[in-house]
């Protein structure tokens, strides 16, 4: 069953077309793989789906209802959290607290946001550092903070930008594992990723988009060995799509 669907979504900067009749669903219950070469409209479809970016025409529904054009946080309550590349946690403020501040999303009882914080960061595997400052953090584990706030709102559905790039091989692991866990938990993702292994690895589906256009879906093997998608992002099929 289809818990969020994109209809013919486009989105223009003066003369450039960042999104051309882009049109996809995530089924409730999978990870879907989002990728292409960098400029291909990956984030600016994530920033219009959520509510930061209001597309010049199409439409995005959530669960059966349409939430095209309504600001980030109506978006976000009604359960579609996002992260972002840049990850900015509050720097002060503990791990901890970075995460209950998410938690407010559901909840105005502080003992109930603290109580939602520590489970997402039991998840997340970041209970040992709940005390620590945010911003004594390597950015791995930034990255993996800005997921667990993410995550600490509640929602149905999880758009997840670039978690693993630049991590080592071993935080990619990890994040990995972590991202399975939710999806356990009952949450369905997109994944951005330029780390082909661990998005081929991780997706059920894997969607692609160049310049604007969505080229290819289909499942990792499929899309791994499709031309259109070789010529325009991989440069050669990939042998192994396994994590």
């Amino acid at each position: 069953m289809t818990l969020i669907e994109v209809r013919s979504l486009s989105r223009r900067f003066g003369g450039l077309q960042a999104l051309s009749q882009v049109s996809l669903a995530l089924g409730r219950g999978e990870i879907l793989g989002l990728i292409g070469p960098n400029g291909a409209g990956k984030t600016t479809l994530f920033s219009a789906v959520t509510g930061f970016l209001r597309p010049d025409s199409g439409s995005v529904w959530l669960d059966g209802q349409e939430i095209t054009g309504l600001p980030p946080h109506a978006i976000c309550r009604r359960g579609l959290a996002r992260t972002f590349q840049l990850v900015q946690p509050f720097p002060e403020l503990t791990v901890a607290d970075n995460v209950m501040v998410g938690a407010f999303n559901r909840t105005r009882s502080a003992a109930a946001a603290r109580r939602r914080g520590l489970e997402v960061l039991a998840l997340t595997g970041l209970a040992p550092l709940a005390g620590r400052p945010a911003h004594a953090l390597s950015i791995g584990l930034r990255k993996r903070l800005e997921l667990a706030r993410a995550l600490a709102t509640g929602p149905r559905a999880l758009l997840l930008d670039e978690v693993m790039s630049g991590l080592t091989p071993t935080e990619v692991r990890e994040t990995a594992e972590v991202i399975r866990g939710i999806r356990e938990g009952g949450v369905s993702i997109i994944v951005i990723e330029h780390v082909m292994a661990a998005v081929m690895g991780l997706s059920d589906r894997i969607a692609v988009l160049h310049h604007g256009e969505l080229i290819a879906t289909g499942s990792p093997a499929e899309v791994a060995q499709d031309p259109r998608v070789i010529d325009a992002y991989l440069g050669e099929p990939l042998a192994d799509w396994s994590a």
